[in-house]
């Protein structure tokens, strides 16, 4: 598996084929996020709603072995991309891998000035929530 600064690496490369494009941009954003595998019904519950995000997006996180796979879905097409490049880094990672993730790739495809305040601000708020999963789960293989 690539490590998590690769995967940064190859999402910035993608993102620069499109250049200043921001239609285009956008586009890819929707398209990354049909790929994320079906989300499970009966998950689609308040309590795996991020707080903090104008549209609905649900995440849950599953160990596997001592991994944390993440499954997510958005009521809304862009969001729904920005959680499946999030997936991308920081799915089938440790918890201290996530923990510490510095999530660089953000600001080098220049995020923030493709979609918005608002979109910035629920993207923190998955990324955050991304992270109190990982602290959750490295708590509990610590006791």
């Amino acid at each position: 598996m690539s490590s998590i600064t690769d995967i940064q690496n190859e999402i910035i490369e993608e993102f620069s084929i499109l250049g200043d494009d921001k239609e285009s941009t956008i586009f890819y954003i929707m398209e990354l996020g049909e790929q994320l595998p079906d989300f499970p019904e009966a998950e689609r519950k308040e309590e795996n709603i991020i707080k903090g995000c104008q549209s609905k997006v649900w995440l849950i996180a599953q160990e596997e072995g001592y991994n944390i796979r993440f499954l997510a879905d958005s009521n809304t097409d862009i969001t729904k991309g920005l959680i499946s490049l999030l997936i991308r880094v920081l799915s089938g990672r440790t918890p201290k891998e996530i923990w510490e993730a510095d999530l660089f790739f953000i600001d080098k495809i220049g995020m923030g000035n493709i979609i918005g305040s608002q979109r910035s601000n629920g993207l923190a708020a998955m990324i955050k929530q991304m992270k109190l999963y990982a602290l959750a789960y490295q708590t509990k293989q610590n006791t």
